[in-house]
């Protein structure tokens, strides 16, 4: 008899992609979650001080959000792949969009400041870092549920 608090696992839907069990690409997600909001922080103190060093601290944290963003796409695409019991979810599916829309706006934000230097920072910098933001929140808010509502990702032990 099926849970009614449990989901039913007619496929499996723990993790392929792992290091002693640890899902890789719920490890990598906290590093653009954190560099994004690093980014649109540098750019606050950046408008409120006028201080380049804040200007610069967001086109290191715009990019290394960036290229943590795309290994951690990597590992999620590859879960895609490899385990068709988390693909058949439609649920991951929003949360790959979100995810893919993110990687855009903080590639761009990156690309923008790596052209046009402290100048892009204000108002199109800033713009982007707060697009980023909100993007952050839907692809973690989509994640997060894949995680604790549909327990994908998770290593269960039935009893």
């Amino acid at each position: 008899m099926v849970s009614p608090l449990r989901p039913r696992r007619d496929y499996e839907l723990k993790s392929v992609v792992a290091v002693a069990g640890h899902p890789v690409h719920v490890m990598l997600v906290n590093f653009p979650i954190a560099l994004t909001s690093a980014t649109l922080g540098s750019d606050l103190f950046y408008w409120w001080s006028g201080d380049a060093f804040f200007a610069r601290t967001a086109l290191w944290t715009s990019g290394w959000g960036f290229a943590l963003g795309v290994a951690s796409a990597v590992s999620g695409s590859a879960e895609l792949i490899l385990a068709p019991g988390i693909r058949r979810r439609p649920e991951v599916w929003s949360h790959a969009i979100a995810a893919m829309m993110l990687l855009a706006v903080i590639g761009a934000n990156w690309a923008l400041r790596l052209v046009y230097g402290i100048e892009a920072a204000l108002p199109w910098g800033l713009f982007l870092s707060f697009l980023g933001f909100g993007a952050v929140g839907l692809a973690g808010w989509h994640g997060g549920k894949l995680v604790f509502e549909h327990q994908i990702g998770m290593e269960i032990e039935e009893r």
